[in-house]
């Protein structure tokens, strides 16, 4: 018979069984610790042994004392209250807390092993012994009572990192474990009854691990937690497991075996003895030296000191973790120091402003009354009585940093850790408060606009009731009837629009097709039906307008002309397809706008530029979510006429994309014979486009579509000779850019010779763009020089600002705001009108001539007219056409080698020759040489020359069919050891029979031959009609010079030349020494042998 059976706390437990029968059933549904206060009610007998209270131990734990005889009541309790009083010496004095409900043994038990678990299932549990049946015979009510025990020692268990947030004693806390090794370990420890773990907090708040590498990853300062419950989660390729811990207390770490850590050897125990023993070998030898006596403790305590001492080692309770990778550590149990409640004055006063800061966080934050409202449930005491427990409610329900809560939960002092959680709970307060100030702030604005939104539907329904005002969707359609009464739509377009109002009428306004239906018959009434602008068809004015804004352009102001005349005849006019052609820089946009104000037509200008889309065309579909019509319906919405002039830019850069070929909507858009019924995607109704004038302008037209460039009626503009661009920049250029620089009152002038010298040496392309930003240039280095020179104190601050710009100013200085940033008192700091213009003084004198042109715009950029001043045989000079207008073309040859008998002929090509230019050397070479055969047959250069052909500059990619004549004649001038005539230019295709084809831009090839000094122009006869058309400017100094065969040309650029000398030419060279001519016959006959070898073979 165990001892204890007959002592006097069983009457107490039989008591407190019946008289808390009515409470059992209800305190089995709450968790573990909400079960505290039923333990902290006043006992009135001695409570039992805690090892009778656990299920588990009570079967199988021996009693501390030698079996004795039955003492009598008495002698029994007095011998109970002795023993209740050494335990209590021999343990720390702690607060009771939650750990009491869970009936927290006095003395150490042993932890059970898995085998005597299932012993204790086996009889259901019961406290009681095993030996006498005893347990049976117990009531159910007794039974109900008991628990498992918490063991109060455990000096080692397995260490588990949390991330970001500790836990504290009393509160659940769900972590997931993805470590494989770590998982299966926690479901072996359930699974043998030992769910018992330490966690610990990682320092490093970004860190996630499941194991402890080492003992600085963490802090020191942990709690001891039982897993409550363990399942995993995810797939199975994908270790997850969610685990709940339940802290129980503090601990601290003492030693830390990291995984991977080499293996320790097993403690052995004997076999036969009854206790569980989990301390390791001190411990069983010493619990096997007192089983003699019959007194067997099985207390972790009583060995603590030594294993801290000692590096980690397995006890019995983690012998099975051997081999896993895990961390194991040796911990130790911290306790509060000791706290008088009554004699501490600042405690009662912590926990009360605790409380109070808890009912004003719960005021502002539901989520924290419902923490509140749980455990208040699970403590019934008064929140006075426990202040550790408060204290670690109020740091685990509060958001703040790990350290911080980590210092909450390693304080020891009652009244610091019980500050510190007041800390914690203050700024959870103050982040409550802002949360509540913004959501007040938010609904306030709700608030005003709801009463806003109600004040004007009441103030609505008021004017309807008194016909003030009719309803908004009838107000709208009585008004697109008002616009299009004024209207003169078409009959199509009108029964379009009576169907799209009747729609209209029967939609509600709140419904999405409303609005898609509005502004369909907003585009709808706003275009420009049947109105057309009263056009000036006055030759005169045209002629004036046209010549005020442009210089030259002969041929684009003529064909405006005949378009006034043919109207001025007509009383009106068809829209026109004009597509002008030329270099950058030319004036091709800028003239549309002119004869648009010639014309008294509204102007409107698109470029299409790299455009991909159709939609930017036709327009989209109505389906399409924030749909509009094309360029085209807009631009006749801007103008509001349905004649003006439309202006597409850069249609020789038109994209292709995934969203169509915008090119090929064009084709219906410049298609006179189809524009009269243009169709947009949007308005889905026919449109009239053939009073529009629409303008193109292009630089090529090699990448213009050929149907699209058939649509359009081509007007080519060259590049402008030093004439017009020396009259152009006394008209336009040089008066516009001194009112833009300031100084269109100042006494700043910019001498002709100027001009002529930055166009000769710093502006020779064909446009004037270049020329424009120079003289700009200009002018601002003399603002500049003439502020410099004047010093700040002619042209004070305090003068230039006005009064606004000063109040202005004054708001900026204030602004520390980064320039990167907008300032939120912008609109102070900005006026519509700063400041004013101040005026050059009188006696400020500035001239630029051709002598200090270089002190504005830098040294001159091209130091000569031409190339070669004077050509040496092999170099003639040809003519070119870019994009940019015309440029001379040199074409060079030379031998590569010394010229002998010996040597084989060659010809090599460079200077990034296209295909085109490649055949024109072929060619070339062919000709020269049928040439010499037929002409100087005694001449044996082309059979031994080893030619090099160049054109350059390398860099410079070249090709066109106009280059054969220049080529030929390099060769032959080489061949010849002639030079060229001085001062001859030439263009032309060859064939290899001599005949001269046709070529392209004349104009601009003989700009490029002016401008690089040459006397005479060679063309093909077949240009003479372009010849003709050219301004006499343009030609004047220079003389045309027509051929159809290649021989007029040899006339021209080798004249007077000696043919017999010629035919004898190179003689000295390639006659050749008779060994060499024996050795020449002799590789002769070897190679013939080889063919006829071959042949036979």
């Amino acid at each position: 018979m165990l001892h204890g059976q007959h002592l006097p706390w069983r009457a107490a437990l039989r008591q407190a069984s019946r008289t808390t029968s009515r409470v059992a059933p209800s305190r089995a549904s709450l968790p573990a610790q909400c079960t505290a206060p039923f333990a902290r009610c006043p006992r009135r007998y001695t409570s039992p042994p805690a090892a009778l209270l656990t299920s588990r131990n009570f079967s199988t734990s021996l009693i501390r004392q030698k079996e004795q005889k039955p003492k009598s009541p008495a002698e029994t309790e007095e011998e109970g209250k002795e023993e209740s009083a050494e335990e209590k010496s021999k343990q720390p004095k702690v607060q009771e807390g939650a750990e009491d409900a869970e009936a927290k043994t006095r003395a150490p038990e042993p932890i059970p092993k898995a085998s005597d678990a299932k012993e204790s299932s086996g009889v259901d549990g019961a406290s009681g012994s095993g030996g006498d049946g005893g347990g049976k015979k117990r009531k159910q009510s007794e039974r109900s009572l008991v628990k498992p025990s918490i063991p109060e020692v455990y000096p080692q268990v397995m260490a588990i990192p949390i991330g970001k947030r500790p836990l504290f004693p009393g509160f659940y806390k769900a972590i997931t474990i993805r470590n494989r090794e770590v998982g299966q370990a926690i479901a072996e420890m359930v699974k043998r009854g030992q769910p018992y773990i330490g966690a610990f907090l990682l320092k490093d708040d970004d860190a996630d691990k499941d194991v402890i590498d080492d003992p600085n990853e963490v802090y020191d300062v942990g709690t001891f937690c039982q897993v409550t419950s363990a399942f995993p989660v995810g797939a199975e390729d994908n270790f997850a497991m969610t685990c709940v811990l339940y802290p129980h207390r503090r601990i601290k770490m003492t030693g830390l075996k990291p995984p991977g850590a080499d293996k320790p050897q097993e403690s052995s125990t004997e076999g036969g003895s009854v206790v569980e023993n989990t301390l390791g070998e001190a411990v069983v030898k010493e619990a096997e030296g007192e089983q003699s006596k019959g007194d067997v403790v099985a207390s972790f305590e009583e060995n603590s000191a030594d294993a801290a001492a000692k590096a980690p080692h397995y006890y019995e309770a983690t012998s099975f973790l051997k081999g896993k990778d895990v961390s194991i550590a040796n911990v130790e149990n911290l306790s509060e120091e000791p706290f008088d409640m009554k004699n501490n004055k600042t405690i009662p006063a912590l926990v009360s402003e605790i409380v109070n800061t808890f009912k004003a966080v719960a005021l502002l934050n539901p989520l924290f009354r419902d923490h509140i409202s749980t455990f208040s449930v699970q403590t019934t005491m008064n929140v006075g009585e426990d202040p550790v427990k408060l204290a670690d409610f109020a740091a685990a329900v509060a958001q703040a940093d790990s350290q911080e809560l980590q210092e909450a939960l390693q304080e020891m002092n009652v009244e610091q850790r019980l500050s510190k959680a007041l800390i914690v709970l203050k700024k959870e307060l103050m982040n409550a408060e802002l949360q509540s100030k913004i959501v007040k702030d938010v609904e306030n604005k709700i608030h005003k606009k709801q009463r806003e939104y109600w004040l004007l539907e009441q103030m609505k329904g008021i004017k309807r009731e008194l016909g003030i005002e009719s309803d908004g969707k009838d107000k709208l359609i009585e008004r697109f009837h008002e616009k299009a009464s004024k209207l003169a739509m078409p009959e199509a377009v009108k029964k379009v629009f009576d169907e799209e109002i009747s729609k209209l009428s029967h939609l509600e306004p709140a419904a999405s097709e409303f609005n898609v239906t509005r502004n369909y018959l907003d585009w709808l009434t706003q275009l420009p039906w049947g109105q057309r602008s009263a056009e000036n068809f006055g030759i005169k004015h045209a002629r004036g307008v046209l010549d005020e804004d442009h210089y030259g352009l002969k041929d684009v102001k003529d064909r405006i002309l005949e378009f006034i005349a043919v109207g001025k005849l007509r009383g009106t006019v068809e829209g026109k397809i004009l597509c002008l052609v030329g270099p950058p820089g030319v004036g091709k946009t800028s003239i549309g706008k002119s004869v648009a104000r010639a014309l008294n037509r509204q102007y409107y200008r698109f470029s299409v530029g790299g455009l991909s889309d159709v939609a930017e065309i036709k327009g989209h579909r109505r389906t399409y979510v924030g749909a509009l019509p094309g360029r085209i319906i807009q631009a006749l919405k801007k103008c509001q006429t349905e004649n003006p002039l439309i202006l597409i830019d850069e249609v020789d850069k038109i994209g292709r994309g995934h969203n169509g070929d915008p090119s090929s909507a064009l084709l219906e858009l410049l298609d006179p014979e189809q524009n009269s019924s243009f169709l947009d995607h949007y308005l889905d109704v026919p449109v009239d486009l053939s009073k529009v004038l629409f303008v193109c302008t292009a630089n090529m037209t090699d990448t213009i579509p050929r149907p699209l460039l058939d649509r359009m009626e081509m007007i080519e503009l060259s590049g402008y000779v030093a004439d017009e661009k020396i009259a152009i920049a006394e008209r336009y250029l040089a008066p516009q850019a001194k009112e833009i620089n300031g100084l269109k009152e100042a006494d700043v002038n910019l001498e002709k010779e100027a001009i002529v010298e930055l166009i000769n040496k710093y502006c020779r392309e064909s446009g004037v763009r270049n020329l424009k930003k120079q003289i700009e240039k200009v002018y601002r280095k003399s603002a500049l020089k003439i502020v410099t020179d004047l010093g700040e104190e002619a042209f004070p601050e305090s003068e230039a600002l006005t009064s606004e710009g000063k109040a202005a100013q004054e708001e900026a200085e204030k602004d520390e705001t980064d320039v990167k940033e907008t300032s939120e008192n912008i609109e102070n700091e900005t006026t519509e009108q700063p400041r004013v213009a101040l005026k050059v003084p009188d006696n400020v004198h500035v001239s630029i001539n051709k002598d200090n042109l270089k002190d504005y715009v830098g040294p001159p950029v091209f130091t000569s007219d031409r190339l070669y001043d004077v050509a040496p045989p092999g170099v003639a000079m040809g003519l070119a056409w870019t994009s940019m207008g015309g440029a001379a073309l040199y074409v060079e040859s030379i031998l590569e080698k010394a010229l002998s008998a010996n040597t084989s002929p060659g010809l090599e090509r460079t200077g990034s020759l296209k295909n085109v230019m490649k055949e024109s050397t072929v060619v070339a070479y062919s000709f020269a040489k049928s040439l010499f055969a037929r002409e100087f047959p005694k001449n044996k250069f082309f059979e031994h020359a080893q030619i090099h052909l160049h054109c350059p500059e390398g860099a410079t990619p070249k090709d066109g069919p106009s280059a054969g004549i220049t080529m030929a004649t390099s060769l032959l001038g080489l061949a010849l050891n002639t030079k060229v005539k001085e001062g001859v230019a030439m263009t032309g295709e060859l064939t290899v029979t001599g005949k001269v084809l046709r070529i392209g831009g004349l104009r601009e090839k003989t700009v490029a031959a002016r401008r690089a000094g040459a006397s005479m122009v060679i063309f093909p006869a077949d240009n003479m009609s372009d010849w003709l058309e050219l301004p006499e400017n343009i030609k004047e100094g220079i003389e045309g010079r027509p051929v159809s065969w290649y021989h007029e040309v040899f006339h021209l650029v080798f004249p007077g030349l000696d043919k017999e000398a010629s035919n004898k030419l190179w003689e000295k060279e390639l006659k050749s020494k008779k060994g060499d001519r024996k050795k020449k016959e002799f590789k002769k006959r070897e190679e013939e042998e080889e063919e006829s070898g071959d042949d036979d073979d």
